[in-house]
């Protein structure tokens, strides 16, 4: 800790702590609010990433914190400010991703009048965020942004939301600095790995889903030693298939939208589920169906970062709380040091392959361009630690499905199905993995709520391609309104630009694809120009999922 003598302006205390937790990067759209954090910045080395919208300043920080494993920081000014960059929180909520908002606020002496742009944040936030304040005193700054990141690091990992009044960032003020603060990884007792060991050997066809935002690479290392020598089928949860490589020989997939039969049938006939850090929400758990509620119809261990969620919604014969990393790193040394007799081989191969066959042959789809073809085109040329980014949009299945992640933290997706994730995650992930290919799939309806941030990538030199599936309507509301008002169409369709001419215009690269062909070429054109890139790609409207037309979903209504 350092005691500061001289007076500092609350703006240069509060850049100050964050330079001390490790913070070079920001994000932000400017605003008058908080002119006086952005004036300290100036003379402290923080890179700041002006954006365009605050949805995207949110959503580009929430990737940060997904890929530093340390809270991503945005800025963004008061009232519409705010309600704008509500969307990365609730991202960061679902996910589980450190991140912190800071948001300007009205100067103290006006607050409680209707003040321009003024916002209670503790009531807008509430229920979003892990923890809302305001701060009212610049000395007080070191002591609630060490909280802050402590409450977004620990426990289930979140955001965290500060309001700056705007005068108090000009204040002077004489305090101490805080210190770095550490993710505090909390293991079980031996007791307790005991126990869970114990239930594991006791069992015949014991199965294990993976969840959770925040996993350390030694936690993931673990995984793939732990499940491999007692041959125990790994399942990962919606959007967390990167915790596992692809052709680990434990690995049976992931649940998500539409996921391999095979996988429910494998879990609902298991005698042990040992969830870690798996919640087993709505999408997982496909719509509540997968386990019996209260009561699984099997053994049911889980382990999860906080214990409030425990027992929410199904009841474990064994409950415990802590950081899931760390619980497979026990159970992976004590299995060193105590080993246990490994499971039938049959019945995780017979897994795994059942995995391999559903994801490594995409069937025809209708029109000219065969868009798991093309992924898998892509899977066979790029790198393993290519990383890929989605928003929400039926468009995902196929890269879900047909892509393999094959390095930790290379899968950015929001697991709360947010369309318009795709490019502003990318523009982060590229801007912060230089050495990295970084591709965003992203729908028409998803590349038009946050395309804008591609004059971000244009303004700092961002090399990232961005894959636009264009099917001219919102694909997945279309396929439900046609499975339960056959039809009736109505507010789904959508009469798009041409976006590769549109990128052209912003100062990138675009291209326009209209068969399985003409892909690759065009790809390889936008990785040689060096430059962020779009390439249009259009999609036959009927190709509606890998499995499904949008006719077959009218008909079996």
């Amino acid at each position: 800790m350092t005691q500061f003598a001289n007076p500092r302006t609350g703006g240069e205390i509060l850049v100050d702590q964050l330079r001390i937790q490790g913070v070079r990067t920001i994000t932000c759209v400017p605003g008058e609010s908080y002119l006086g954090a952005l004036d300290a910045m100036v003379d402290r080395d923080i890179e700041v990433i002006i954006c365009r919208h605050e949805g995207g300043a949110a959503i580009m920080a929430e990737a940060q914190g997904k890929l530093t494993q340390r809270p991503g920081i945005c800025f963004v000014t008061r009232g519409p400010g705010a309600t704008n960059a509500a969307h990365g929180v609730h991202i960061a909520r679902h996910d589980e991703t450190p991140m912190i908002l800071f948001v300007g606020q009205v100067e103290r002496s006006f607050r409680g009048r209707d003040a321009f742009q003024e916002l209670d944040y503790e009531k807008v936030f509430d229920g979003i965020a892990k923890w809302v304040v305001e701060i009212t005193e610049p000395k007080r700054i070191p002591e609630i942004i060490a909280r802050a990141y402590n409450i977004a690091l620990n426990g289930v990992a979140g955001p965290v939301v500060i309001s700056l009044p705007e005068d108090i960032l000009t204040e002077m003020a004489v305090c101490a600095d805080a210190s770095y603060v550490e993710r505090c990884v909390v293991g079980l007792n031996e007791n307790q790995i005991s126990a869970i060991t114990q239930k594991i050997e006791a069992a015949k066809s014991p199965c294990l889903i993976i969840g959770g935002g925040l996993w350390g690479m030694e936690g993931i290392k673990s995984l793939g030693l732990w499940s491999e020598a007692l041959n125990i089928p790994v399942i990962t949860e919606f959007r967390r298939t990167d915790r596992i490589l692809p052709d680990h020989p434990c690995f049976a997939g992931d649940l998500g939208f539409g996921p391999n039969p095979k996988i429910i049938d494998l879990i609902k006939g298991s005698d042990l589920v040992l969830s870690l850090g798996a919640k087993l929400s709505e999408v997982p758990s496909q719509s509540f169906s997968l386990l019996s509620i209260p009561n699984p119809q099997m053994e049911f261990i889980q382990v999860l970062g906080d214990s409030e969620s425990l027992g929410r919604v199904y009841q474990p014969n064994l409950g415990l709380t802590a950081n899931p990393d760390q619980v497979v790193t026990q159970l992976w040394a004590q299995q060193q040091k105590r080993p246990i007799a490994a499971k039938s081989h049959d019945h995780v191969q017979s897994a795994h392959e059942a995995y391999r066959l559903w994801s490594n042959n995409p069937p025809s789809i209708p029109g000219q361009f065969q868009y798991g073809e093309v992924i898998k085109s892509l899977r066979d040329r790029l790198p393993p630690e290519t990383i890929i980014t989605n928003g929400a949009g039926n468009y995902a299945i196929w890269v879900h499905r047909y892509w393999h992640y094959q390095a930790p933290y290379t899968q950015l997706a929001p697991t709360s199905g947010s369309v318009g994730y795709s490019v502003p995650s990318g523009v982060m992930a590229a801007h912060l993995r230089r050495d990295c290919q970084v591709i965003s799939f992203a729908g028409d309806g998803c590349f038009l709520m946050n395309g804008n941030e591609m004059a971000t990538a244009i303004q700092y030199d961002i090399p990232l391609i961005v894959i636009i599936i264009d099917n001219g309507m919102y694909g997945t509301i279309r396929m439900h309104q046609e499975k339960h008002y056959p039809h009736r169409v109505i507010g789904t369709d959508l009469k798009n630009p041409d976006f590769a001419v549109m990128m052209k215009a912003f100062g990138g690269h675009g291209e326009r694809v209209e068969s399985t062909e003409d892909f690759m070429p065009a790809f390889e054109r936008a990785r040689a120009s060096g430059k962020a890139s779009v390439i249009h790609c259009l999609i036959d409207p009927e190709a509606i999922t890998p499995a499904k037309t949008l006719s077959a979903v009218t008909k079996g209504h």
